[in-house]
C-alpha cells in the first residue's frame, strides 16, 4: 500500500480511531505500541552529502514529528507544528504578520493574547483593532488598509461568545486576509475550523488536548502546505519547539480526548442548567444554554458545545469567598484537565487585561470560570451548592 493511500485511509476514519491509529502509533522498526522518545539533541550524517530527514531536534525531531502529524490528521489541515507552550505557538504564528501591518482580534480574547497583542507585538509595530465578533458589522468596520489578518476565538474565553466562523472567513478571503482561530475549548473533536475556511487553527494543548494538568504545550495546524512552509521557518528559526518528552506525554493524553470530552461535555450541560436557576447566581454562560445569544451559529459549525461554563456571582468579595469555600475543583489557571478546575478571570487569565477594559467585555469581577472535569456531576453541584450559601 503507497503512502498516499494509507493517508487517505487515516484521513476517512471515524474521529475515536484516528485518536488511536493516526500513523506513527506502532513503531516500525521494533513494532512498540507507543512512539518511541528520541531523547537527542543531533543526529549523526551517515553520508555528509546526503543529509539525514533529521539533524537537529530544534529543526525536526521523530517524537514531535509523529505529534504534529496528529494533529493535523485530527484538524484535516497540510501540516501540523508542536510548540513549547500555546502563547508560543500564537505568537509565533502572529510573526507571519510584519511591522505596519493589522489585525482584527476578537475582544473578550485569552488575557495572554491581549497581553502579546498590546504589549509586545504593539511594540515592533504590528497593530491590532478588538472587536466584537458577536457583531459581524464591527468586524467589517474595523478593516483598514493594511490589515492582514483576522483572529477569532470561538467561544471566547472566557465568556464563551460566538463568532460566525464561516461568514468570517468568507469576508476574509474576499480582502485577501489570513484566518486565525483558537481552538482551545472546542478541540478538532467538537469544532474543526479548517473545514470552515479557517488558514491556522491553534491550541493551548496543555488544556483538553493533554487534559491531564501535566503538560505544557501548543499546537498550530496550517490549511495548506505554502503556509505550513512559512509557519515552519518561524518555529524553526525562533526556536519555540516542543521536547520529545512532552511531546510524548501530549500524544498519550490526546488518545482518551473524545472520551474525556463527552463525559466532561455531559456534566457541563448539567451544571450549566442547574446554575441557572441558583438564587445566588446573576448571570451564566455555556453554548448548550437555550437562552445563549450565540447557540444557533455555534450549533452549525460544532458538534458539542464544550465543558467550560462561566457564571457570574455579582461581586468580587462573593467570588473571592466562593473561590475559598469549594473544596472539589482545583482553584487554579487553566482548564481542560481530568480534574475540574475553578478559575478567577479577573486574577488569572485576564489579569493583564485593564480593569475598564475587563469590565466592558463583560468579565467582571463577579465573573468564574469552571472547567469541568470527570468528577461525578452529583457531588460537583453539592460542592457548588455548599459553596455559594451566603
Amino acid at each position: 500500500m503507497s503512502n498516499e493511500t494509507n493517508k487517505k485511509n487515516f484521513r476517512d476514519r471515524r474521529f475515536a480511531t484516528k485518536l488511536l491509529h493516526f500513523g506513527a502509533e506502532i513503531d516500525e522498526q521494533t513494532g512498540a505500541s507507543s512512539v518511541p522518545i528520541f531523547q537527542a539533541s543531533t543526529f549523526h550524517h551517515h553520508d555528509i552529502f546526503d543529509p539525514p530527514q533529521y539533524d537537529y531536534s530544534r529543526s525536526g525531531n521523530p517524537t514531535r514529528q509523529a505529534l504534529e502529524d496528529y494533529i493535523a490528521l485530527l484538524e484535516g489541515g497540510a501540516r501540523g507544528f508542536a510548540f513549547a507552550s500555546g502563547m508560543a505557538a500564537i505568537s509565533t504564528t502572529f510573526l507571519l504578520l510584519s511591522a505596519g501591518e493589522h489585525v482584527i482580534v476578537t475582544e473578550d480574547v485569552y488575557g495572554g493574547t491581549y497581553r502579546l497583542l498590546t504589549t509586545i507585538l504593539d511594540r515592533l509595530g504590528i497593530e491590532s483593532t478588538f472587536v466584537d465578533m458577536t457583531n459581524f458589522e464591527e468586524v467589517k468596520a474595523a478593516l483598514k488598509p493594511n490589515t492582514k489578518a483576522v483572529f477569532m476565538e470561538t467561544p471566547s474565553n472566557p465568556t464563551l461568545k460566538i463568532t460566525n466562523i464561516a461568514e468570517t472567513t468568507s469576508w476574509a478571503k474576499e480582502h485577501g486576509l489570513l484566518t486565525l482561530l483558537d481552538n482551545t475549548f472546542m478541540t478538532p473533536y467538537h469544532q474543526r475550523p479548517i473545514e470552515l475556511g479557517v488558514d491556522i487553527v491553534l491550541h493551548s494543548a496543555t488544556k483538553f488536548l493533554g487534559g491531564h494538568s501535566d503538560v505544557l504545550a501548543g499546537l498550530a495546524v496550517t490549511a495548506d502546505e505554502a503556509l505550513g512552509k512559512r509557519l515552519k521557518q518561524l518555529q524553526n528559526g525562533m526556536g519555540t519547539v516542543l521536547s520529545a518528552q512532552e511531546s510524548w506525554l501530549l500524544m498519550r493524553g490526546m488518545k482518551t480526548l473524545q472520551m474525556r470530552m463527552e463525559s466532561s461535555e455531559r456534566s457541563a450541560r448539567r451544571l450549566a442548567e442547574w446554575l441557572s436557576t441558583h438564587s445566588e447566581v446573576t448571570a451564566v454562560f455555556y453554548p448548550g444554554l437555550s437562552n445563549h445569544p450565540g447557540r444557533e451559529i455555534h450549533e452549525k459549525q460544532s458538534l458539542g458545545y464544550g465543558a467550560v461554563v462561566s457564571f457570574d456571582v455579582g461581586s468580587g468579595e462573593r467570588a473571592k469567598a466562593l473561590l475559598n469555600k469549594v473544596q472539589i475543583p482545583l482553584v487554579a489557571v487553566s482548564l481542560g484537565a481530568v480534574e475540574s478546575i475553578l478559575s478567577y478571570p479577573a486574577m488569572m487569565s485576564h489579569a493583564a487585561m485593564p480593569k475598564e477594559i475587563r469590565l466592558a467585555r463583560g468579565i467582571t469581577d463577579g465573573l468564574v470560570r469552571y472547567s469541568v472535569g470527570l468528577e461525578d456531576i452529583e457531588d460537583l453541584i453539592e460542592d457548588l451548592d455548599n459553596a455559594l450559601r451566603p
